[in-house]
């Protein structure tokens, strides 16, 4: 964002032109500057120079500069720099070209799976995570112009079925497409509580998973009308959540890819033999890998079989640049064996991360979950909305809303998809209602009424779009945070895409409500003389534009009135 400074400094110290190692970041301190550099102190070992001296090169450079106002030798070598009021100025309208999502580019696509449900069960709480934080990310690359294709693997295969299929035969009492998922659910429990009293209904659960996958006509059928009662039921629940998929592929579109992977494992000695005629990989000793299951003796598929196939899938239809699979850690072991297995195989893979995610953790410890049972993410989300409309008409008229019903919609839902999005993903993640709902402190009500007060101050103006009348001469301090931190929206963005931890937008959406917030109670806004009020209402709109453009890549609806 600084670059014309950047580039000065480079000139001055004598580096290569397009050198980047001088880099200029925002102060967290307005006492220390509005910007500063570290560049002479890691610069000075390769340079053959002190720190101290570097830096002072740079001040002496920079004095005079058209966009400082002043810099100085600050500690051990840094380098403090106070810019212009027009800097902040001119640089707005390059922040809000990010508000703006870039064109696609012509090019091989990212591929991004994420939720990944299984079929006969309804979306648990502990999809969140995934889900959230996968589609997120997606958008994050889609903002950034990159092709996507977002996937839901879903797990429509495997012996489940068969189990699911012996409990409906004993104990259904309706066709299955008259079924809901939690009676679905019930069957498949009931399946495992019988199963303690009768053990011979393992067996029968994996000749019915066999049959299955040998072409039985009877249980397609089933399978097929299982699939569709879980698809349907699981739609709502993504839109209600702001998710979306490309494509649902799961587990069975692989039935036919499978044993051409399985003969080319075979053929190149990957795929040995092992217990009881069970096919595995096994790795070097040094990786610390146990052996990875790919065929059981019997000749069934497993969930690997399927993975394997897909990664070759994958590679041969799309080409893709990149593909990111995100789980929680408890999957980190299957993907390094997937992704070793593939390299035994001689396969040329594209850059593949399993993302992974913390485990969820609940404040409220009546919401874990019990045995026999999950907590379901529909009465989840329902309790949020629920519990945003006794906020509402807690509040009275201090909250303004044409449409009660539809603002504790986008509360309710926001706040628990922000609880997610604003937690570092690789940690466990704490699940609190007081705090998701907070009007204070990072939360989405607290994101969405910052919005609503930005539109309120934009409808009170007249105006939508706003021209400065004349150049600013001084910033006072809560403008010069506010514009600081308008500025690094940019580097937010390519922060979270980086690193895929969304926690980095939300979190600096989070410091942007903050210092509006801060400006609008010290400022007056809309009755400052010019040009100050134009300036004001500049720095609201660019605000409310990246307010905006943040709230919708986290799955965050933002209402207009609050």
């Amino acid at each position: 964002m600084f670059s014309t400074l950047e580039r000065s400094a480079a000139k001055i110290l004598d580096l290569p032109e397009g050198d980047s190692r001088v880099l200029f970041l925002r102060s967290d301190d307005l006492t220390h500057g509005d910007i500063a550099t570290s560049a002479a102190l890691q610069l000075s070992k390769s340079l053959g120079q002190s720190p101290k001296v570097l830096a002072e090169k740079i001040v002496a450079g920079l004095t005079g500069h058209p966009d400082v106002v002043r810099c100085e030798v600050a500690g051990p070598g840094f380098v403090n720099v106070w810019l212009r009021p027009e800097v902040f100025v001119s640089l707005l309208p390059r922040v809000l070209e990010h508000t703006n999502a870039t064109p696609t580019r012509k090019e091989q696509p990212v591929i991004v799976e994420y939720s990944q449900p299984n079929i006969a069960k309804p979306l648990g709480v502990h999809h969140l995570l995934g889900t959230i934080i996968g589609q997120a990310v997606a958008n994050l690359y889609r903002h950034a112009g990159f092709p996507v294709i977002s996937w839901n693997y879903v797990g429509d295969w495997g012996t489940q079925f068969g189990k699911l299929s012996v409990a409906f035969e004993l104990w259904g009492s309706k066709p299955v497409a008259q079924c809901s998922l939690d009676e679905l659910l019930e069957l498949y429990v009931r399946f495992h509580e019988e199963l303690e009293k009768d053990a011979s209904l393992e067996e029968k659960g994996r000749e019915a998973s066999r049959k299955l996958e040998q072409g039985d006509a009877t249980l397609r059928a089933f399978w097929a009308d299982v699939v569709t009662v879980t698809k349907n039921s699981l739609a709502s629940v993504y839109k209600e959540l702001h998710v979306s998929f490309d494509l649902d592929l799961g587990e069975s579109f692989y039935e036919d890819k499978m044993a051409p992977v399985l003969e080319e494992g075979i053929a190149k000695g990957v795929f040995v033999e092992g217990d009881g005629g069970a096919l595995i990989v096994k790795f070097p000793e040094e990786s610390g890998m146990p052996p990875y299951l790919v065929r059981r003796g019997d000749g069934g598929t497993l969930y690997s079989t399927r993975d394997i196939a897909q990664m070759r899938y994958r590679i041969d239809t799309y080409n893709p640049q990149r593909i990111l699979i995100f789980t929680d850690v408890a999957q980190k072991l299957h993907f390094e064996q997937l992704v070793a297995t593939c390299q035994q195989l001689g396969w040329k893979l594209p850059p593949f991360e399993n993302v992974l995610f913390g485990r969820m953790r609940f404040a409220d410890k009546s919401m874990s979950t019990r045995k026999g049972n999950i907590l379901k993410l529909e009465e989840v989300l329902n309790e949020a909305v629920s519990r945003a409309e006794a906020i509402i008409e807690s509040r009275g008229d201090a909250i303004q809303t044409d449409d009660p019903k539809e603002l504790a919609q986008q509360m309710g839902i926001g706040a628990v998809a922000y609880s997610i999005l604003s937690q570092n993903r690789k940690m466990d993640m704490v699940f609190d209602w007081d705090k998701m709902l907070s009007f204070e402190g990072n939360s989405a009500p607290y994101v969405q009424y910052t919005y609503a007060r930005t539109q309120s101050v934009l409808r009170k103006a007249g105006v939508e779009s706003v021209e400065l009348s004349g150049p600013v001469s001084q910033l006072a301090d809560h403008e010069r945070q506010l514009a600081g931190t308008l500025l690094q929206f940019p580097g937010a963005l390519r922060e979270a895409l980086a690193s895929h931890s969304p926690h980095m937008l939300a979190n600096h959406l989070y410091q942007l409500c903050q210092d509006f917030n801060a400006f609008y109670g010290a400022q007056q806004i809309l009755k400052a003389d010019e040009p100050h009020r134009s300036l004001r209402l500049r720095f609201t709109e660019a605000t409310a534009r990246v307010l905006r453009a943040g709230a919708q890549i986290l799955t965050i609806a933002l209402p207009d009135r609050m």
